[in-house]
């Protein structure tokens, strides 16, 4: 079998997404992950200005962009749907350091849209806690499937977690998009791991 060499332009970049699915609630811990945060659901109408601000903290490094292409009104749609839920972790003081987005569009199924910590809480087992939070509520009594997706511009643990987590691999694609640093969306200088090429 022959291999094959896409170019990517100048100023884009290629990822490898994978797609991961649960089709059984998980057993439940026998003993609960403790966090010293806790998790608040933020009721329609969402602040976009503080969702973007929040999606920004948790993803600039990452490059999650997708929600800072759509205008106010698109994301309030988003947001303010009724089969969206969406939670944020808290510091005792009140700060944002987490988030959860759960997307109940689709019967029986739920995306599991977004979830992540900010940077400085990774690697400290505060994943667990967040991702046992996110299928607690992901799971209703008619769910099949609860799916994820990721990409190899993600945390480098993120696809070993969601393993770890009951999710199995069945999709995978490359997407290629305008680097968010070129486009404005981000400084230049944010994830510097990823080559920047413009």
């Amino acid at each position: 079998m022959q291999s094959t060499l896409t170019p990517v332009p100048a100023g884009w970049l290629a990822t490898i997404v994978t797609s991961l699915e649960m089709t059984a609630r998980p057993a439940a811990p026998t003993e609960p992950v403790r966090a010293p945060f806790k998790l608040e659901r933020w009721t329609a109408p969402a602040s976009v200005e503080a969702y973007r601000a929040l999606f920004r903290k948790i993803g600039g490094p990452w490059l999650w962009f997708s929600r800072l292409l759509l205008s106010d009104a698109e994301l309030a749609a988003i947001l303010d749907a009724p089969t969206t839920e969406l939670y944020v972790a808290t510091r005792r003081d009140g700060t944002a350091i987490g988030i959860i987005e759960l997307d109940f569009a689709a019967p029986s199924q739920t995306e599991l849209a977004f979830i992540g910590l900010t940077p400085e809480l990774a690697g400290h087992g505060h994943g667990g806690w967040l991702m046992q939070h996110a299928l607690r509520r992901a799971w209703r009594d008619d769910t099949v499937r609860v799916w994820v997706h990721t990409c190899d511009l993600d945390h480098p643990g993120a696809l070993r977690f969601y393993q770890r987590q009951g999710f199995k691999p069945y999709a995978r694609a490359v997407e290629t998009f305008p680097d968010p640093r070129v486009t404005g969306l981000y400084p230049r200088d944010i994830a510097p791991h990823v080559l920047l090429l413009a």
